[in-house]
């Protein structure tokens, strides 16, 4: 059997493998998304979702707002995804055990396509080292809040880390293709050097025709297998944002920032108070007000927690966390994350999703999202402003809060004289409305 073929039949195993690993990750994050509740009207205005997720997703358009940052978080996003394009080509040779599959349909062309992959590869190993050094050099405050503890920090490193050595490897590859065709070695097309690779080729020029064959295979394999173990591990990681963020952005909300949705069990009772419609017979037990876990919380804001990059613009530009209170935005996200973690690795194992939502603490818990950081939140918005992919935390905060307020009667004493004015007054002060413009008397 000869090399080749025992590669075609290694390659094959390992793509399956791959495949069934991510496939089965992508189910369970699709299954514990659909723990939660319908989301009103995701599917309106497909046009206006196809420009958002156009410009927010792809475009990076509020990244923008830092055009220097902006401009550098473009070269490692569009950079990874263009370059990998090349994986393309990498999987078919792998498949059908040929080598530059598409060098001979492309001609010259071919040498141009690949030395571009090239630049964009050098462009993203020249920013993921900038963003180490901001990391960990320069230590940017939002990277190193409380929340962030040793895995969210490793797991941004891991990343980067990843990604430059999955660069390097296309690189030495190519380098040591270009010496092989040379050298007129077997299986290897002649294409003619590549842009920056071929700066490489004076430290391999003094290696043996079998040895630059062995830095050119271990080049080939690092990169596919690194390419499917990233994407398998990426499923785990913040960066699931790569994808998320995509259909995240396309089901954002398209209301104005600071309108909130009324409860419909509240309208239809107020409804029925005014002779407005009819009563359905419901029974008022049937309804839960708000979110004590992220089953009552919508789909929607389980696809944010998922999409979370955990970049903390959300928490830098918070009102409350600047101020020294608990609240952060995006460990709202985390928590609500994690407990759908948990609840999600439960029912995999057997119990049924109500068994495994009775299990440990709610989202609404000490162990999660507490009391002290929901209060702390004036609903200004800034966090959903801030999200370079159209999270909403305060959604999160909102249901909670109802929850507590409503289903606990445990809001804030002063919340509860404001909400019984308005009640009675239609107004947060407690006097008539038939006195508001009773200062106006004594003016001229």
């Amino acid at each position: 059997m000869s090399f080749y073929l025992l590669q075609q039949i290694a390659f094959i195993l390992i793509l399956g493998v791959a495949t069934f690993f991510i496939r089965k990750r992508v189910l369970f994050i699709i299954n514990n998304i659909k723990i939660g509740k319908a989301h009103a009207q995701p599917f309106d205005n497909a046009g206006k979702r196809w420009n958002k997720m156009f410009l927010i997703a792809f475009g990076q358009k509020k990244m923008f707002e830092k055009p220097l940052v902006g401009i550098m978080h473009f070269v490692i996003y569009a950079g990874f995804l263009l370059v990998n394009i090349e994986v393309l080509e990498i999987v078919l040779d792998g498949l059908t055990g040929s080598h530059r599959l598409f060098a001979p349909f492309l001609g010259g062309f071919y040498n141009v396509l690949i030395s571009f992959f090239e630049f964009l590869a050098v462009g993203v190993i020249t920013v993921c080292v900038i963003f180490l050094i901001r990391r960990n050099v320069l230590k940017i405050d939002r990277f190193w809040k409380a929340e962030m503890t040793a895995w969210p920090r490793l797991d941004a490193n891991l990343i980067l880390t990843i990604e430059i050595l999955l660069m390097i490897a296309i690189l030495t590859m190519n380098a040591a293709d270009a010496i092989l065709q040379t050298k007129g070695a077997e299986h290897y097309p002649i294409t003619g050097a590549f842009a920056f690779s071929q700066f490489l080729i004076p430290l391999l020029s003094s290696l043996s025709e079998t040895s630059l064959i062995v830095v050119e295979r271990v080049g080939w394999w690092f990169h596919i297998i690194g390419i499917f173990c990233f994407a398998a591990y990426v499923t785990y990681s913040k960066h699931l944002h790569i994808f998320m963020a995509f259909p995240n952005t396309y089901f954002s909300n398209l209301d104005d920032l600071g309108k909130f949705n009324n409860m419909e069990s509240i309208t239809k009772e107020v409804k029925i108070a005014m002779g407005l419609m009819n009563d359905d017979g419901v029974e008022a037990g049937e309804v839960k007000f708000g979110a004590k876990d992220i089953n009552d919380l919508s789909w929607k804001s389980l696809l944010d927690a998922y999409s979370c990059t955990e970049c903390g613009r959300c928490t830098a530009q918070c009102p409350a966390n600047q101020t020294g209170k608990k609240l952060s935005p995006r460990k709202v996200m985390m928590d609500t994350r994690d407990r759908m973690e948990e609840v999600g690795t439960l029912v995999a194992k057997g119990k049924t999703q109500e068994e495994a939502l009775a299990e440990g603490e709610s989202l609404y818990s000490d162990k999660y999202i507490s009391k002290e950081e929901l209060m702390a939140c004036n609903t200004c918005n800034a966090c959903v402003e801030a999200c370079p992919v159209n999270i909403d935390p305060l959604s999160i905060i909102m249901e909670l809060r109802r929850h507590i307020a409503m289903e606990e009667t445990a809001a804030p004493a002063s919340w509860n004289s404001m909400f019984a004015n308005i009640e009675n007054n239609m107004a947060p002060w407690k006097f008539s409305p038939s006195d508001r413009f009773n200062w106006a008397d004594d003016l001229e």
